[in-house]
């Protein structure tokens, strides 16, 4: 599972996941987005326990970050 996050603006730009169900908890996240959620709304969020899908309201630790322009490649 992945969020994709504006640093500068908190404004989650997109989210990924593979697994059991993913087509139906990433329908829900789309709606997220194109609303323009941001990860501080994400957080505040109460997720439904026991599931896959309340991992994407408790993501806490930045794991990777991207600088403006210089978009890094694995070719």
């Amino acid at each position: 599972m992945k969020l994709i996050v504006d640093s500068e603006t908190d404004k989650v730009l997109g989210a990924s996941m593979c697994g059991p169900d993913a087509p139906e908890i990433l329908q829900g996240l789309a709606v997220a987005v194109k609303a323009g959620a941001t990860k501080a709304q994400f957080d505040s969020t109460v997720g439904i326990h026991p599931s896959a899908a309340e991992e994407f309201v408790t993501m806490r630790t930045l794991t990777r970050r991207v600088a403006a322009g210089k978009p890094k490649t694995n070719l």
